[in-house]
This record gives C-alpha cells, structure tokens and sequence, in this order.
C-alpha cells in the first residue's frame, strides 16, 4: 500500500511538473519575449536596418537612360523602441487608422483574413514566408494545426489587447505585431517596413501621429525615364519561388529583395543588383539615437548600356501605331480591306554584331505604369502585353523566298538565270484538288509574269516560280537551308522569345497528330512561299535578315552594348559578336537574292515589271534590299503582312523587320523601313507621300 501510495506522488508530481512547464512555456512567449527590452538590453538599445543599395541603371547605346532611380522614403519599424512603448497597441491602432483615413496602404503579410469567419491565406504567400509563420507558431509553443479563428484569440490575449476592442481593429493590429514579432530572433528578416515609397503629403500626415519607434528612412525606386520600349524594358518585384530557389543561398540577397521579374531588368539582374549594406543604431530608453553607422556599406549595381537605340526605338514605335490606326480608320481600298489590322512589331538589327538597335511591339503601353494598369491591360482589346517582336509567331509569306532562292540555286536545282515561265496557276496536282495560283493571277485572272529567272521572281515576288522550284528541290532541302538560316530556332536573344517552328513533315505531326499529320507535296509547294506550318517571330525575320546580309553568317541577337560600374569610371564587361551558325552560301546564290532584292526595292526591267517596293525606294540615294510579304492564316479577315529590308546593299549596316496582322499587303510597310534607313544613316531625304505599290506581293 506504501509503495502503491508512493508510486501516484511521483505520477502526480510529473504530471504537475508537465503542467507547470506547458505554463512556463506560455507565461515565456506572453512575459518575456514581448516584455519591456530594458529589462533585457539595459539602458540602450542596438539594431541593425537593412540599407537597401540602389540598382544599376538601364541605358541606351548613346548613354539615354532609359530606367534609373528616384530618392523615396521608407517607413520603417525600430523593433526595441514600440515594444517599449507604454501603449503600444493603442499606438498601432492609431496609426493605422491615420492610414485608413487618407488611402494610405501598408504592408503586413499575417496570413489570416482581415474579417471573420477568420480563415489563413497562406496559399497567397511563397514558400519563405510560409515559413516564417511556421517559425513564429513554433516559437511562441502553438500547435501548427490551430485554426485561424483560435489563433487570433491567442494572440489576442498574449498581445494584451483590450476586450472591449472591435474584432477588425484586434485583427488589424495583431498583424502589426506579428510582424514585429518575427523580427524579435524568430526570423533573420531585415526591419520592419511598414510602408515603402510613402509620398510626402502622406509621409507629413502619418508622422503627425507619433508613433513610437517608426523612422523615415531613405531609399530608392525604380524609376521609367522613357515611355516607350515597354515590352523589353520589364519591371522589378520581390522575387518569385524559382528566383528565391536561386538566390536563397546567396549572401548578396535578402529573402525580401526586389529582383528582375521581365525583360532587360531580369536578363541583366547579374549587374544591375546592388549588395545591400547594413547600419547599427544605437537608441536609449526613450527612444533616441545615441549613435548610427555602417557595420557594411550598401554597394551600387553596375550600369548596363544596351543596344538599343533610343531614337530608333521611339521612332519604330510610332511608325508601327500610325500605320496600324490609319489601317484600322482607311483600309487599303474601297471594301476596307485591312481596317482589321490588329497589332504588329519591327525589330532593327545591327548586320554585323546582332545588336537589336529597335524593337517595338503594338499595341503598347507606359512601364511607369504596369502595376497600376495591369488589371486594364490584361481586358484591353488586341493584348498589348504581349511582346510581339519575340513571342508571337506567323508565317513569314513571300518574305521566305530568299531561302528558296539559296536552297535551289546551291542544291543544283537552278542558276541565276534558269527561266521559268509562270502559267498563273500550278496545276501538276489540280486532280487532286491543289492548284495554287501566283497572285498576280488571283488579282488579275489571266495575267502572269511571263519567263522570268529567279532574281525577277523575288523582285515581283512571283508565287509560281517558287511552287514549281520547292515542288522539285522538296522539303528536305528546304528545310535544312532554312534551318540554317536561323528560321524556326532561338536567336540568342537575352529575353525570353518564342522558338516557332518550320514547315515539314516534323512539325505537322506535332502539330496535328497521328491521325492528321500526314506530309503531302502539297504542303511542300505551300511552303515554298512561306506558307503552311511556317510560323517565326519577327525577331527570327530580322534575324534572318540579317543572316543573307551577312552571306549566311548568323550572329547570336543581343540587348546589350557594355557595362560600366556604378560611377561610369570602370568598364566591366562588353559585348563580343557571337555566330551561332553558319550556312555557306555560294556566291552565286548570294549575288542572286542580293541582286533580286534590290530590284525588288529600287528595280524595273525593260520588258514592264517594277519591284514590289519600287514606288518608296526608287529616288533613294542609297542600294537597298528589300522584300515584301503576305501571308494568309486561317483566322478570317485581311492577309497579314511582312517587311524585310537591309543597307547599304554593297557593305550592308541594318537590317529591318516589320509585321502588321490583318495588314493587307507587304509593300505598304515600305515607308517605315525608309524612315528607319533615314534616321539610321541619318539622310537628308524628305518622308514624302510616295504612291504605293500595285498592291502585288
């Protein structure tokens, strides 16, 4: 019986023990961590505050700074001095009623609705800050599988805040001191901000509240100093889960760091972020700051110098939006063909080095004003946040026929003068149902372009010619020149682009399946003109360009020029032409489509035909090479249209790529490439009214 008795003491003892712990536990997480500092700092206080560096600027080739930064200010938390406060809840609800009351947003990521029935939004957060609330429950001894509504009445009670509070003002300022709570060693998370980029109206406002420990600290913002160029620009955020996979190891980033999220702003993060430093400050009991200084000093990104040319780009830009609207108001005749154009690109590329000089997408928008918009922009009409110039693809139409040319010409097929005589319509496989005809025969039935040899057939862009040259080379040969040529493959360029893919029997099938996906030599002579499952960007046209520019020489397409530190006094990096592949191009090929494209620019021939861009091009006092292109696809309404173009045609400089959807015939792009050659090489030629082309493709 004794030892029976002894036995439930010792139990009874442990049991009590266990009690007094689980206590002890909370009486910690209540009393201890959220109790006055002083009692465990002494007389002063020390923190650290994160000093955000400023990231390096974004430039033109000719020094335009295209994205710099702002000075703006910061709100942010000292830790010690609100935990200190007296009233500190009764502070915080202030405050943040003083926001309410002029639209002031502020930051707070507790994950549990604002409102009841209480609910966690932890799906709205990335993978960190799931982890952070996993850190505090664990610290402060709540069971992880509590439920939001008992939560907050935890919280509730161990921050002390009055009963007779509403529930919406309790939730308000128990977000507040959740994330002050996970700057008190739970997490490694820099200060406090509670608001980011206050203006000065509201920054005067708030200050007027004096809240305990909130400081003003200054930073910077990202700031657009040009409108234009939006699609390549791109826009900075707090990094995203991949990103904060790459970068969570990394001494250089803070978990809440802003990164590069799009375009030239995450394709050159590598220079443009800065190392951020980091301050101490020293306060007393009531708050003042007996002594501030840099424990690490924030260190500047580098400045990255692109290849666009500003004067270009905004040029291009324009250009695009007024022929696309005039399209959309005119059309192009009486019927109104065209006046569905929807949106198009140019793109304008250094021949030698693969420097994107231009690259406009339409329609468009203003990058300041991204964030803001994006809600807008996403229900606008013709989707202006897509980059066209990268990652919509089209087949290319007439525009193709210089690859012909090569394949045919090198593969033994034909020379610069094999004649052959367009019939109108190519009716080998008319049996079968397949008779393409040449356009000028659909426009005109009966009419032709008579014998002609190849460097006729690009300058009248005769479809017949190029029907019965693919119909004899085939699609082997075809498509291993155009591969070469850069069609269907990554340009190399820095942002993401879409790859499109070339007509053969490869891409059908992936296209259309087993049952469906079947070659025919139809599909070859289709092809043969740059129709069929063709589909290329119309950075890949300019690209491609290029490429026949350079004799089949293809250079890696690249947004940057060079880098230069922080203070433009060091030259860090710079950009070095790259060839991704080589196509040896005989030199009689080259000087047929060399010589076919300047006629189709500037050419007439005794026997009446004129080139497809002859009514721009014929008083110009430089060689060009041109070609034009249309393209039908699928989708109903007017053709769309193309536009390459390079010179000078002896040692070529640029080479221009122009798309339009819905935008009828090719050579009305003309006299944008002209007002491109012209700022270009910087002529004296005047942008006259000139009359357009026969509307032939």
């Amino acid at each position: 019986m004794e030892r029976l008795t002894k036995t439930r003491t010792i139990a009874f003892l442990l049991i009590f023990v266990l009690i007094l712990g689980l206590f002890s536990m909370r009486m910690y997480g209540k009393q201890i961590r959220d109790a006055d500092p002083v009692s465990r700092a002494g007389s002063t206080y020390e923190s650290l505050t994160r000093v955000v560096a400023a990231r390096g600027d974004i430039l033109d080739r000719n020094g335009n700074v295209l994205v710099s930064n702002r000075a703006s200010f910061d709100l942010v938390f000292n830790n010690y001095v609100i935990l200190n406060s007296d009233n500190r809840n009764e502070a915080l609800r202030t405050l943040i009623a003083r926001c309410e009351e002029i639209g002031q947003t502020y930051n707070e990521d507790f994950p549990v609705t604002l409102t009841k029935p209480y609910e966690y939004t932890l799906d709205d957060y990335g993978a960190s800050w799931q982890s952070y609330f996993r850190a505090f429950l664990d610290e402060w001894g709540i069971d992880s599988d509590v439920s939001a509504s008992h939560l907050i009445r935890i919280l509730r009670e161990d921050y002390g805040i009055p009963e007779d509070w509403s529930d919406e003002d309790a939730r308000k300022v128990i977000g507040l001191r959740y994330e002050i709570s996970l700057r008190t060693g739970i997490t490694n998370l820099p200060a406090f901000v509670f608001i980011h980029d206050i203006s000065a109206e509201n920054l005067s406002v708030i200050l007027e509240t004096n809240t305990p420990g909130l400081n003003v600290e200054s930073t910077t913002v990202r700031e657009y100093e040009t409108t234009h160029a939006a699609h390549i620009l791109g826009f900075v955020a707090p990094m995203d889960p991949d990103q904060y996979e790459k970068y969570k190891d990394n001494p250089d980033y803070s978990m809440d760091a802003e990164v590069g999220r799009s375009g030239l702003e995450l394709a050159f993060e590598e220079y443009l972020h800065g190392v951020d430093g980091w301050k101490r400050t020293v306060v007393d009991s009531n708050g003042n700051v007996v002594a501030e200084y840099y424990d690490t000093e924030p260190r500047a990104g580098a400045n990255v110098e692109t290849s666009i040319d500003l004067e270009l780009q905004i040029l291009a830009e324009q250009k695009l939006e007024e022929h696309i609207l005039d399209l959309r108001e005119n059309g192009v005749n009486d019927e109104g063909y065209a006046k569905d154009a929807q949106g198009g690109a140019i793109v304008v590329m250094n021949v030698k080095t693969g420097e994107v000089l231009a690259c406009a997408s339409y329609p468009t928008y203003d990058p300041a004003r991204y964030h803001e918009d994006y809600n807008e922009l996403l229900e606008a009409d013709y989707n202006p946040l897509i980059n066209r110039a990268l990652n919509s693809t089209y087949a290319p139409g007439s525009i193709f026929k210089m690859a012909m040319t090569v394949a045919g010409i090198d593969s033994g097929a034909i020379t610069r003068y094999t004649p052959i005589t367009d019939e109108g319509v190519y009716r080998k496989y008319e049996e079968y149902g397949f008779a393409p005809q040449c356009l000028i025969w659909t426009n005109n039935p009966g009419s032709t372009h008579g014998t002609i040899n190849v460097e006729e057939a690009l300058m009248v862009s005769c479809n017949y010619f190029f029907y019965k040259l693919g119909d004899e080379i085939g699609i082997d040969t075809i498509d291993k020149t155009v591969k070469a040529l850069g069609l269907g493959e990554y340009t190399g360029v820095e942002i993401p682009e879409s790859k499109g893919h070339r007509a053969n029997p490869e891409s059908k099938k992936e296209i259309y399946g087993d049952d469906y996906g079947d070659w025919f030599q139809a599909d070859t002579v289709t092809a043969s003109i740059g129709q069929s499952e063709a589909a290329f960007t119309p950075i890949q046209m300019c690209s491609y360009a290029c490429t026949l520019a350079n004799q089949g020489v293809r250079y890696r397409a690249t947004f940057l020029s060079r880098v230069v530190s922080a203070d433009y006094k060091t030259l860090l990096d710079q950009m070095e032409p790259e060839i991704l592949s080589t196509l040896d191009v005989s030199d009689e090929a080259y000087a047929a489509y060399i010589e076919g494209m300047h006629m189709a620019a500037q050419g007439t021939t005794a026997s009446g035909l004129v080139g497809t861009s002859y009514s721009t091009f014929a008083d110009y006092p430089m060689d060009v090479c041109a070609k034009t292109g249309t393209a039908q696809h699928g989708s109903g309404g007017s053709d769309n249209c193309s536009y390459v173009a390079f010179a000078p045609m002896e040692d070529p400089e640029i080479a221009v790529a122009i798309f339009v959807e819905r935008g009828a015939y090719g050579g009305r792009l003309a006299p944008i490439a002209r007002s491109i050659f012209d700022a270009y090489f910087d002529q004296t030629t005047s942008e006259e009214n000139l009359p357009l082309e026969n509307g032939l493709d």
